[in-house]
């Protein structure tokens, strides 16, 4: 599973309808204020009389300055949606008022997909290029190779202490503190106990350690650097009366330096033989000296793999793949889909604009957290939310993406997720535009999958070793699943991480417009996936994560090839 070749590859490497825009209204409509036109009357909204008054202030005072700031006030309360456009539309004597929001503001996307669809076939059925073959351009500098040995200290002859943390949160939140915890426990000589897993009122899994990941193996690939044991002795147990909760609790801020841990982890550590931290989650600093990141990549990138039950069903998984896609070479596409119900609901995104999806969603929110969305001051944006890029994107987003892009219909498609919301509706156009769509529950059998249901971490492990071996990894929408596989897609594919992070705020700008030309979205998709090679081999900065950003810490850059020159 940690090989520098993919498994399987010969290769080293309800609906609203927006009226569409008036045309300009005429001077007589727009000098006309609160007068009767065509049996309709327009009336001036609070917002439009409350701007009309502050001008007015302004020029009789001729607070020339004022006016650049209450222009700007202006702006952002258009911009926000505190009030739009009003437009006027006459039609056979009716008069029709309505707000209309700023681009990108409405999930416009099924309309669009709508009209190009037909447009969308005979662009497949006119080339049989899959850009599946190509979409990642060959490397002759910059190619990088893990060296993790390089920077790792040895393990130290006397132990200071036993280090027991506890991870919360999913599968990689998890493998974030395990990290982490090898880490503090080399820099402290601590003798690392075997993490306990939380039980997360989200993520709801019961699975241990040794569940999920291969505890021996752990071991072992630590051994001579940080010392790892099972359990705690019994001598030490029988100070706290056999109960782990009796072992002090220290309660350390978050992103710790390393000098904070010497200074005031360490005594305490010295003094009680013991020491206890629940949870650990974030209390490392990401920017540490060079021997203590080199165990954080020995951690996550060697020593942490999937217990067997797990390993043996994803390579499963995987040979299936690249069997069922051996028209392009083994190569298949992964996307890592998260519109989940309670994505949904925490993003404060609308979809169908119905009142039917408002009250589920509202539900969602106060079952997932309790009264965070009700607080007093609190205002919920979706048309906002939507331009920002923070809305998720639905299936249907990313499958006109990926075509836009060049994957045609032939593409053989993975996606990782948990339990789609309305995955009847959502799912089907993703469907239609890549029949060959997989997912663990078509790869899988019911009984292969039948021991890892009710738990979500074991799940998602399936799912990220599927994703970790695909020629092209999606990241739809963030979170520690996308940051810690890209991270280890560059560890194992010289340095290039071989994915694709939609520019947001420009696909929904994009799907905002029904009237745009098929070959125009083509074009800006294919500029997108350029961008994304362009970007896949990037160095760590100072406040980026080594899990997503492993050079130059855990990988060393290979010398560029020698110029070929003609014999003399």
């Amino acid at each position: 599973m940690h090989g520098l070749s993919r498994l399987g590859n010969g290769s080293s490497n309800g609906r609203i309808n927006i009226p569409s825009p008036s045309p300009p209204s005429s001077p007589r409509i727009r000098h006309t204020r609160g007068k009767s036109l065509a049996g309709g009357v327009y009336k001036q909204g609070l917002g439009e009389r409350l701007v009309f008054l502050l001008f007015s202030i302004v020029f009789r005072r001729k607070g020339v300055l004022l006016l650049a700031p209450l222009l700007y006030i202006a702006g952002m309360l258009l911009f926000m949606g505190s009030f739009g456009f009003t437009v006027l539309d006459l039609g056979h004597g009716v008069e029709i008022v309505y707000r209309r929001g700023s681009p990108g503001s409405v999930y416009r996307s099924p309309k669009v997909f709508k009209r190009l669809w037909p447009v969308m076939e005979a662009d497949v059925n006119g080339s049989s290029h899959n850009v599946l073959m190509e979409a990642w351009k060959p490397r002759v500098k910059s190619v990088w190779k893990p060296c993790i040995s390089t920077n790792v200290s040895a393990a130290g002859s006397n132990s200071n202490g036993y280090f027991i943390i506890e991870a919360n949160g999913g599968l990689n939140q998890q493998r974030l503190s395990i990290c982490d915890a090898v880490a503090v426990a080399g820099l402290l000589n601590a003798t690392l106990v075997i993490p306990i897993f939380h039980l997360n009122s989200v993520w709801r899994d019961s699975s241990k350690f040794g569940d999920i990941f291969d505890e021996d193996f752990f071991i072992y690939a630590l051994s001579k650097n940080v010392n790892v044991v099972k359990e705690l002795p019994n001598d030490v147990l029988e100070r706290y009366n056999y109960n782990i909760s009796s072992i002090v609790n220290l309660r350390l801020k978050a992103w710790s330096s390393p000098a904070y841990y010497l200074q005031k982890v360490l005594p305490q550590l010295l003094r009680l033989g013991a020491v206890r931290v629940a949870p650990f989650s974030n209390r490392l600093a990401h920017a540490v000296p060079a021997h203590i990141q080199g165990l954080r990549c020995l951690a996550n990138f060697e020593a942490l793999r999937f217990a067997e039950p797990i390993r043996l069903l994803a390579e499963k998984m995987v040979d299936r793949m690249v069997t069922k896609s051996v028209e392009s070479g083994g190569k298949y596409v992964s996307v890592h889909l998260r519109f989940e119900m309670d994505m949904v609901a925490f993003s404060c995104c609308e979809y169908d604009f119905g009142q039917a999806e408002k009250l589920e969603m509202d539900m969602a929110r106060e079952r997932g957290w309790k009264g965070k969305f009700r607080r007093r001051g609190r205002v919920i944006r979706p048309g906002a939310n939507r331009i920002d890029g923070k809305c998720p994107l639905t299936p249907l987003e990313v499958g006109m993406m990926l075509r836009g892009m060049g994957f045609n219909n032939s593409t053989l498609v993975y996606v990782a997720a948990g339990n789609i919301y309305k995955a009847d509706k959502y799912m089907a156009p993703l469907r239609q535009m890549f029949p060959l769509l997989q997912t663990k529950d078509t790869l899988a059998t019911p009984e292969e999958l039948a021991p890892f249901k009710g738990h979500s971490s074991r799940l998602a492990a399936l799912d990220y070793t599927v994703c970790l071996h695909s020629e092209v990894f999606v990241s739809t929408q963030g979170g520690n699943f996308p940051h810690f596989l890209i991270g280890h897609r560059r560890y194992l594919y010289k340095g290039h991480a071989e994915t694709i992070k939609p520019d947001k705020r420009k696909l929904v700008q994009l799907l905002d417009k029904p009237s745009i030309r098929w070959d125009y979205f083509k074009k800006q998709m294919q500029d997108m996936l350029r961008h994304n090679d362009a970007k896949g081999v990037e160095l760590r900065k100072p406040a980026a994560s080594l899990y997503t950003f492993p050079m130059p810490d855990c990988m060393c850059k290979e010398p560029d090839p020698e110029p070929e020159t003609d014999p003399a």
